[in-house]
């Protein structure tokens, strides 16, 4: 992804008078660190508008404030629904030479085998996968190919993931990510199957002797 800047100014107004700040288009925002007090900064509402919903959990934006660029992880996006709008931003300053811990993204494509041929249903079990990189070694999300799933009670695990090796997993090795499971008209399907020889027998009398 190319690089990302935003412009911004600090901000002195807060609380209820925040709302003026936003009808003037500005967007308020805070920008925290572990080794440095919280910026208190204001953006330009429409360009944020257009750059930050495109924006992952770990991709870096670059903020420019008073001459100096500051890279942050957007933490926390808060939204007025009604009308579609950021309301309030918080990033996460970070270290470009210092790992940091981050939760990405799963994407899943790609079609099933098993749920074309047997009609199974895919559960995903896992959204995000938490990992530990450098800033700039952060993937922006984690694509899972489902094609792989070619039968019913196939799954893909944490293990089974391809990342780079300047990432380190966190999450469990052993944690599903996915799985095909049956449908529930199949799992009657396969139920009836098994319980009808058990009928029959039921049914069945003996032919009385000669």
């Amino acid at each position: 992804m190319e690089k990302v800047v935003l412009k911004a100014t600090t901000r002195t107004v807060i609380g209820k008078q925040v709302a003026k700040l936003r009808r003037a288009g500005q967007l308020p925002a805070v920008i925290y660190s572990h080794n440095m007090q919280p910026l208190i900064i204001s953006l330009d509402a429409h360009s944020a508008g257009l750059i930050i919903p495109k924006l992952t959990s770990s991709s870096i934006v670059n903020i420019e404030l008073d001459g100096k660029m500051i890279p942050a992880l957007v933490r926390e996006k808060q939204k007025n629904f009604i009308k579609n709008e950021l309301t309030h931003i918080d990033f996460q300053a970070v270290l470009l030479t210092e790992k940091i811990n981050a939760a990405i993204t799963i994407h899943f494509h790609g079609l099933s085998p098993a749920v074309k041929d047997w009609s199974a249903m895919i559960v995903h079990n896992l959204n995000k996968l938490e990992v530990e990189a450098l800033p700039n070694d952060l993937p922006e999300r984690i694509e899972v190919d489902l094609t792989v799933l070619k039968n019913i009670g196939d799954a893909i695990h944490v293990r089974d993931l391809v990342l780079s090796d300047a990432v380190t997993v966190l999450t469990d090795a052993d944690v599903m990510v996915a799985v095909a499971t049956a449908t529930h008209e199949e799992a009657a399907d396969a139920a009836a199957a098994v319980a009808a020889p058990v009928v029959a027998e039921k049914g069945k009398k003996e032919k009385p002797a000669a």
